[in-house]
């Protein structure tokens, strides 16, 4: 059984077990998190799509830590203009584990 839920502006397929890193919540380390917009829902040959949510779709998931990813290295540069400008930028994530997919 597997569901595609929305979060953070980005769509993610998820099933029971899987750990994924999605964009900073506001909720504690340990904590649980309910994903109410939830996509489509598949569970063997049942196939549920919403238009544009599943009715009474939700995934449950916990917290299990927060943190920031990888620098992204950014360089502008223009040449002969003696012009180059070094950015970087660390997202922040949360990482969760999903530990239930409910279809009402």
């Amino acid at each position: 059984m597997y569901a595609v839920i929305k979060t953070g502006g980005k769509q993610y397929r998820v099933a029971e077990g899987d750990t994924l890193k999605v964009e900073k919540l506001n909720v504690e380390e340990g904590g649980t998190v309910d994903f109410d917009q939830v996509l489509m829902v598949a569970d063997g040959d049942n196939l549920q799509i919403g238009a544009p949510l599943v009715e009474g779709g939700k995934v449950t998931a916990t917290v299990e830590e927060h943190g920031r990813g990888k620098k992204v290295e950014i360089l502008k540069f223009k040449r002969r203009k003696h012009h180059m400008k070094r950015m970087g930028h660390r997202q922040s994530y949360t990482k969760i584990k999903v530990t239930g997919i409910q279809v009402g």
